[in-house]
């Protein structure tokens, strides 16, 4: 079986039936492909607690496991992130209908990932009600089913579909194109379990940050309004500290320069500004001394560790929600290659054995995981 690649938005259910009927032939011939995405989408194959991850099972445990063409078909179904080959046939339905809402909408969210704005130009002018449309893909994540994504969350290129998440180098001037048309620069739509907007999802999305775009579409989005602080609700409501979580750090500074407030002790120690941390920290929560020194690690920041550690903060506990909280600091720093950071933790007796919560790794195999060769040796050769 061929890796699996998405369809053209408007292909008929034909196209899919046989995407499922490829799946179920390669599954029989155990095929190692189809045995992988079979392992990645099929609901019996992943976690019931994490339900993006595959349970531990071995191959001869998932090859014993029942898998028919309906199982297939779910398989694809949730491939391309759909709740199930019913959803999946009704959003077929309606988008192969030539000048439906649904197939202008769609349309319309291709030349947004595929950086076509001649062709989003034609789509708006034409109609110019897109751009305050929304997806009605009916999606397996839950309550509620339906993001709701509006075409410029669709730039962030996070909490949309899997196989949409990419990011055009021409991504900033399909933002100014959207933006231009009256596209709302802080519309919610339900990502992640809460109401994000398109710079939440920015400050967390890889793609752009690869492409080299997140920067220059988080100004844009400024520029036309966005707000810098907290909107929306659930983890990711603040740009800022959204983009201290996941690392991106440069565009963590791009908004602090824009003007967002650097007021907890958990963004100065995240920016790495260890005169604001030291000067915050008298005031500061402990549930905010607590997420400073997750941030701190795992960015890198060795003087700003040192003045939580020195403050009583504890390197053996798990980080807070919304920072990897899976991990322990000693695990994050390992994972990004913070040598020094690294070394002080263990100096101040941070532990080596504590396994992760969800791969149940330490901390020297996080190191290695993640290329950090070095680091991985030095935690070996003191125990770890």
């Amino acid at each position: 079986m061929q890796p699996m690649t998405a369809l053209p938005f408007d292909t008929a259910i034909g196209g899919y039936e046989a995407q499922a009927a490829a799946l179920l032939a390669g599954w029989r011939a155990g095929d190692k492909t189809a045995i992988a995405l079979a392992r990645q989408t099929y609901p019996k194959f992943l976690r019931d607690d994490i339900t993006w991850l595959e349970k531990p099972m071995s191959d001869s445990q998932v090859r014993k496991t029942p898998f028919d063409l309906d199982d297939a078909r779910l398989a694809v179904a949730r491939w391309y992130q759909f709740l199930d080959w019913t959803a999946l046939a009704a959003h077929v339905a309606a988008v192969t209908i030539q000048g439906s809402p649904v197939h202008q909408f769609e349309a319309a969210v291709e030349a947004v990932v595929g950086g076509d704005v001649g062709a989003l130009d034609t789509l708006i002018r034409n109609d110019p009600s897109l751009i305050r449309a929304r997806s009605q893909r009916v999606t397996s994540r839950g309550e509620p089913a339906v993001h709701g994504a509006t075409l410029l969350h669709y730039i962030a290129a996070n909490g949309v579909e899997n196989y949409r998440q990419k990011s055009p180098a021409n991504a900033v001037d399909i933002a100014k194109a959207l933006l231009d048309a009256g596209a709302e620069p802080d519309a919610i739509a339900e990502m992640y379990g809460g109401k994000a907007t398109t710079m939440s999802m920015l400050a967390s999305s890889t793609p752009p940050h690869d492409a080299g775009t997140q920067v220059g579409l988080g100004e844009t989005l400024l520029d036309y309004g966005a707000a810098l602080e907290p909107a929306g609700t659930g983890a990711w409501t603040s740009p800022l500290l959204t983009a201290l979580a996941f690392g991106f750090i440069d565009f963590a500074r791009m908004l602090a320069r824009r003007g967002a407030r650097v007021e907890s002790l958990s963004a100065a120690a995240g920016l790495g500004l260890a005169d604001k941390a030291i000067e915050l920290l008298p005031g500061a929560s402990a549930s905010d001394r607590h997420r400073a020194l997750a941030l701190a690690a795992q960015l890198g920041h060795r003087d700003v560790v040192l003045v939580l550690l020195n403050a009583g903060e504890d390197p053996d506990r798990f980080n807070p929600e919304g920072n990897h909280a899976h991990s322990t600091p000693l695990h994050q720093a390992a994972l990004a290659g913070h040598e020094s950071v690294v070394r002080l933790l263990v100096e101040r007796g941070a532990r080596l054995d504590i396994a992760d919560k969800i791969y149940d790794g330490t901390p020297s195999g996080w190191a290695h995981h993640g290329g950090r060769k070095g680091i991985a040796d030095y935690l070996r050769a003191r125990g770890g």
